[in-house]
């Protein structure tokens, strides 16, 4: 089981050491593509690198309507109770 918090630093150290992205700048309100400048294609690194520390399969539905992130956490949160 993974809570929110765990969620959370799991995201916060793949994008400070993956995409080189300043950890003060992680907060829940943080904007993926306006305020952490990720694209589409580092949406997908992303979320396989999140699959392998969640161990569940994600599916691109899951991650359409994802803004910011803590929309991530919400939606990877809703995975991982729904696989367990």
């Amino acid at each position: 089981m993974h809570t929110k918090d765990e969620i959370l630093a799991h995201i916060k150290e793949i994008l400070v050491n993956e995409f080189d992205i300043a950890a003060d700048k992680l907060v829940p309100t943080a904007r993926l593509v306006e305020d952490l400048d990720l694209d589409s294609i580092d949406a997908v690194d992303l979320v396989v690198k999140l699959q392998k520390v969640i161990n569940c399969k994600v599916e691109p539905d899951d991650f359409k309507q994802i803004r910011t992130l803590q929309d991530m956490v919400d939606a990877v949160e809703k995975i991982v109770n729904k696989n367990n």
